[in-house]
């Protein structure tokens, strides 16, 4: 018999609890589904459907008891023990047959290990990880369009809470990058961070890291999803920038503590890239770029897709050219193409669509503002000619309208199109 199974609830409890957001709010019962739902992470890899059967037929809590109870133990794991659970929980004897449970039963059978289990609850209490759940208010509902397919829970670092997919934006693309490619990068994930959007990406080197950069520069949320455990900062090359996103960010996995990266993790943490945010946007692909892979599962879920066009004779942009001549992406050069992508737009975006000139004081204001350097509001009337009050009442307006942000006691203009 597992040593899981001999454990107490409140042992179990115990484990969990530190890494629960609001656990003084969690019943017994919740916090020991909160726990099973962590140790489910270590045993199942990500996407994988027939755990997420076991799980929604089951439930979190018993589904794991029954699978102890089948796989620990015997030379054979006991499919029969857990087929009958599902079939009398609803499903019909052909659907559980089509599951391969014994199959299922012997790839989960060495993850099943207490020590290793119980090990990664521990070693996310020591790096300050927190353990996100379905149905709790800091799960992104998002990732449930997923399916079967969902994360079992997720593994997070940082301060910040997942942000919705409306104002989060993907940009992704080849580690490979090309000099153009990151500037462009770092150019679209600034703009949109500018805005007021999170950027989300997966911390690889080239594309991934510039986004990352730009928008840490710009003091806005950026999202990376690791393949690994969060204990993990991989890449090693990208050490310093990931404990940048821990300060002020978010690192999330499904993988627990300890969870190595593979190619198959890297391919499979991309489902979830394109499940949090309102778009995905490829700055460069070579032609077996693991960032259409992003795309696709982009397309798959109803999200929009945008490809950065790049010079034709370069093989970091073979995807992205492919995506767009196929109809599967629109060409996007700039981070107000990115946000009418996503279907997002402010009024002076708007305005500038439409033709509609702003007046002569906004102009003025928008001129003496800076893209990069923090501008103080004296600074800004003598630069613009307008008293102080008038400049006060014009960056109120344009706080408003997103083109305009506070950064400390200063102001600076968002990036994208000039209006007017």
């Amino acid at each position: 018999m597992s040593d899981l199974l001999r454990a107490t609830p409140a042992e179990l409890a115990d484990l969990v609890r530190p890494l629960l957001p609001g656990a003084h709010e969690f019943s017994e019962a919740q916090t020991l589904e909160a726990f099973a739902l962590g140790a489910w992470t270590g045993v199942v890899e990500p996407g994988d459907a027939v755990g997420g059967v076991v799980r929604s037929l089951l439930g979190p809590t018993v589904g794991l008891r029954l699978v102890l109870e089948a796989a620990v133990g015997h030379d054979d794991p006991l499919a029969g023990l857990l087929a009958g659970a599902l079939v009398e929980a609803g499903a019909t004897r052909d659907d559980v047959e089509r599951l391969d449970l014994v199959r299922a039963l012997t790839r989960w059978r060495p993850r099943l290990e207490t020590s290793v289990i119980l090990r990664s609850f521990r070693t996310a209490t020591v790096v300050g990880s927190r353990l996100l759940v379905p149905g709790t208010p800091l799960w992104p509902e998002a990732l449930d369009d997923l399916g079967h397919h969902a994360p079992v829970a997720l593994w997070a670092r940082g301060p910040a809470s997942v942000p919705a997919p409306t104002s989060s934006i993907a940009i992704v693309g080849s580690r490979a990058a090309t000099a153009y490619g990151e500037q462009v990068s770092a150019e679209l994930a600034g703009g949109v961070a500018d805005r007021g959007l999170a950027v989300v990406s997966g911390a690889a080197y080239g594309i991934d890291g510039a986004a990352h950069r730009a928008a840490l520069a710009a003091s806005a949320t950026t999202v990376a999803v690791m393949a690994g455990g969060v204990d993990h900062l991989y890449p090693a090359g990208h050490d310093a920038l990931l404990r940048r996103v821990i300060e002020t960010g978010l690192m999330i996995s499904e993988a627990p503590c300890g969870g190595k990266p593979s190619r198959w993790r890297f391919l499979q943490r991309n489902r979830l890239i394109a499940a949090l945010t309102a778009a995905t946007v490829v700055v460069e692909a070579g032609g077996r770029s693991g960032s259409l892979n992003t795309a696709a599962h982009a397309q798959s879920l109803g999200r929009p897709v945008g490809a950065v066009p790049g010079p034709v004779t370069s093989p970091s942009s073979v995807g992205c050219h492919a995506l767009i001549r196929s109809g599967l992406a629109e060409c996007v050069t700039g981070a107000d193409e990115v946000l009418a992508l996503a279907g997002v737009s402010t009024d002076l975006v708007v305005a500038s669509y439409e033709g509609r000139r702003l007046d002569p004081e906004t102009m003025r204001v928008l001129d003496a503002l800076s893209t990069t350097a923090t501008r103080e509001t004296d600074e800004l009337a003598v630069a613009s000619g307008l008293s102080l009050e008038t400049v006060r009442d014009v960056l109120a307006e344009l706080d408003l309208s997103g083109a305009a942000r506070r950064s400390g006691s200063g102001w600076r203009r968002v990036r994208g199109r000039r209006d007017g």
